[in-house]
């Protein structure tokens, strides 16, 4: 038995009756008809950072994007912190591990779960067809299969996207590739996460990043980059999209047990010396403080914290005002700046028909009986 036909049988299932097929969706309605409509709350694979639909994940080779991707899938499916931080509701999981091997899987998998049993929600494969040539059939399946399914991960997207159509310009050719894992996505109201590379030049725009043309980030929902300088532990996580508030999220990689926290404050907080973060997160906490309120809660000396406050203020870094007291930039006085939320957008239509609010795709189709006709 080929790796292949393994693979189906475990995405797919042997016996699995043909799926019936996907009714049209609606794409056109009134204006008070859609004033009318109720919208549900989207459904999150990671609130706040990944929503349904279709998500970009970049970076570098060797930044942690693997680490990262896989332990948010054992988060989901297992329903602990994901980021060691952050509630998600469990659920279902693929995750195609296409440039892994089975026992490279088992180590990594040790390592994050240290100890903890491995959740039997979480799937992996380390083949797959590519999505033009069976593979968009194959997880179609295995959605079928899992109707709460929550996430579905596809480590790397070069190994599934298939050869590109003739005729077709580079932008056109992105844009297309990312078609098929997008009708997934919103077909089955999933989120799917494809892990990618940037380029090697470095940007001001981090979309500017992502390796190919625009094509890429304009098909995904979101689009997701991971940063680490080399040789460090803290990363940022860039993130914008269409369901998801444009935010960065300062990171930490633990390599002895390969996972990803959230650290508090934001990304510029841990690229400041140990004094300056130190003032910075209780300014954020407390606006308008004096550098003596500032020593007497940090435990820093007076003198030290006056003299860094000024030179923070000379670098952009604080605000002060007349009368000594300090506040971030961009921070109102007396107030501090809201935290985004999870967006409350909508998604799916609750009070019509089922297919109600969702773009209009096509079917997927349904894999066929015979498998091992597919090899």
């Amino acid at each position: 038995m080929t790796d292949r036909t393994t693979h189906l049988r475990l995405v797919n299932g042997e016996t699995a009756p043909a799926a019936a097929p996907t009714m049209p969706f609606r794409t056109s309605w009134t204006a008070d008809e859609l004033m009318a409509m109720t919208f549900p709350e989207p459904r999150w694979a990671v609130p706040g950072i990944i929503a349904e639909g279709l998500s970009l994940l970049a970076g570098p080779p060797k930044v942690g994007k693997s680490w990262l991707s896989l332990g948010l899938g054992i988060a989901v499916a297992s329903g602990a912190k994901a980021l060691e931080v952050i509630e998600l509701e469990p659920g279902p999981v693929l995750y195609l591990a296409l440039e892994d091997t089975a026992r490279r899987l088992q180590n990594r998998m040790g390592k994050i779960l240290s100890g903890q049993p491995a959740p039997q929600d979480l799937t992996l494969a380390t083949t797959c067809p590519t999505l033009p040539a069976g593979g968009e059939e194959a997880i179609a399946r295995w959605l079928d299969r899992h109707p709460n399914a929550r996430l579905v991960v596809i480590d790397v997207f070069a190994k599934i996207r298939g050869t590109t159509p003739p005729g077709l310009s580079a932008y056109d050719a992105d844009y297309a590739a990312m078609t098929r894992a997008k009708r997934l996505a919103d077909t089955y109201g999933v989120a799917v996460v494809l892990i990618h590379h940037v380029r090697k030049m470095a940007s001001e725009d981090f979309l500017s990043e992502v390796s190919g043309t625009n094509g890429l980030a304009g098909a995904a929902d979101a689009t997701l980059v991971l940063k680490r300088a080399r040789g460090t532990a803290d990363g940022v996580l860039h993130v914008t999209g269409r369901d998801v508030e444009e935010a960065e999220y300062a990171m930490a990689f633990q390599p002895a047990a390969g996972t990803w926290h959230l650290l508090d404050g934001p990304p510029e907080d841990h690229a400041l010396s140990d004094t300056r973060a130190a003032i910075a997160r209780h300014v954020r906490q407390h606006p308008g403080s004096t550098p003596k309120a500032i020593a007497e809660a940090t435990g820093l000396s007076h003198e030290n914290v006056r003299k860094t406050c000024q030179r923070m203020n000379a670098d952009g870094q604080l605000c002060v005002n007349a009368t000594g007291h300090y506040r971030l930039p961009g921070t109102p006085p007396g107030g501090v700046p809201s935290v985004p939320g999870v967006p409350n957008q909508a998604t799916t239509s609750t009070n019509a028909e089922i297919n109600q609010g969702q773009p209009a795709l096509l079917p997927v189709p349904a894999v066929p009986a015979d498998e091992e006709n597919h090899e």
